[in-house]
């Protein structure tokens, strides 16, 4: 056995295994019981097709497929930062995704208030964005 067909013996056993844990991934991704376990499942099948794409690459001595998978990069970096930014939210007032964060956010601003009378249900859109009001120097001037 030469050393190119030691070579190409593993890439293609690399292939298989990648495969594989895509498939598993892909199964995960489907059944996870959260968003965030499905965006990492999601990412991380972008991360082994990228794998695969670059031992492709090596194995069938192709150099623009290393080109076809910087470019996936970027998408799939592109894509996982969209994904965050529309499905976790910044706010716990935003938590449509995350009950307990409402639940937590509301014990929070009844401690810092002192008022444990009064326990009427609030919903989640009723709250408002801690923003500053304007100075009195008007929109604009300097605080």
């Amino acid at each position: 056995m030469s050393i190119e067909s030691a070579y190409q013996l593993l890439y293609s056993g690399v292939l298989v295994v990648l495969g594989i844990l895509i498939f598993f991934l892909l199964i995960r991704a489907v059944i996870g019981p959260r968003v965030t376990d499905r965006m990492i499942c999601v990412n991380m099948i972008g991360t082994m097709v990228i794998a695969s794409i670059l031992i492709l690459s090596v194995y069938l001595d192709e150099g623009y497929l290393a080109d076809v998978g910087l470019i996936y990069v970027m998408i799939s970096f592109i894509s996982v930062i969209m994904l965050a930014a529309v499905y976790i939210p910044r706010h716990p007032d935003r938590a449509r995704y995350n009950p307990e964060a409402i639940e937590e956010f509301r014990a929070e601003e009844k401690a810092a208030a002192g008022d444990d009378a009064g326990e009427a249900p609030v919903k989640a859109n009723q709250y408002r964005s801690k923003r500053r009001k304007p100075s009195a120097a008007g929109k604009g001037g300097r605080r």
